[in-house]
């Protein structure tokens, strides 16, 4: 299943890019991605952390709850920057990562990053390096809100 949902995957890239339906180029994408997906199996790189298939379920709801929080923060963000006095506070914090496999861990890291005002500078394990524009961020994650919708959605309830 993970080997057709990955080909169906990259097929549908291909379309999106080409922008051009014609039958011969639609056979083309689909043999492209089939080969594609013979080569993943033959580079051992099409497996769970490569395309993780039994995230799609969670992702329904975590990534509007990820955009939502991207656009507050981006807000909060603007206000700070935008503000004379300048108000921020530079903090570096470590979060530890309650997820069980590396992809939740990576998933987490990276929805860190893609929140405006903070980014995360390292990961050690499941110990998480972060910097936040101002303090309020830095403790926003250490009270842990965002690590347990990615554990939601990695699956652990």
């Amino acid at each position: 299943m993970r080997y057709a949902s990955l080909a169906f995957f990259l097929f549908v890239f291909w379309i999106a890019l080409s922008g051009h339906y014609t039958p011969t180029l639609v056979t083309v994408g689909a043999v492209c991605a089939v080969l594609c997906v013979l080569a993943a199996i033959r580079m051992r790189t099409a497996d769970e952390e490569g395309h993780p298939s039994q995230l799609f379920g969670g992702a329904v709801t975590y990534l509007p709850w990820l955009l939502g929080e991207i656009a507050k923060s981006a807000w909060a963000v603007t206000r700070v920057v935008l503000d004379p006095a300048l108000p921020i506070s530079p903090t570096m914090t470590v979060v530890r990562a309650s997820q069980k496999t590396r992809v939740g861990v990576n998933v987490y890291a990276n929805s860190i990053t893609l929140t405006p005002g903070t980014i995360t500078v390292g990961v050690e394990g499941n110990d998480l390096v972060v910097h936040a524009l101002v303090r309020e961020g830095a403790l926003d994650l250490e009270d842990g809100g965002m690590d347990r919708r990615v554990s939601r959605f990695e699956g652990q309830a």
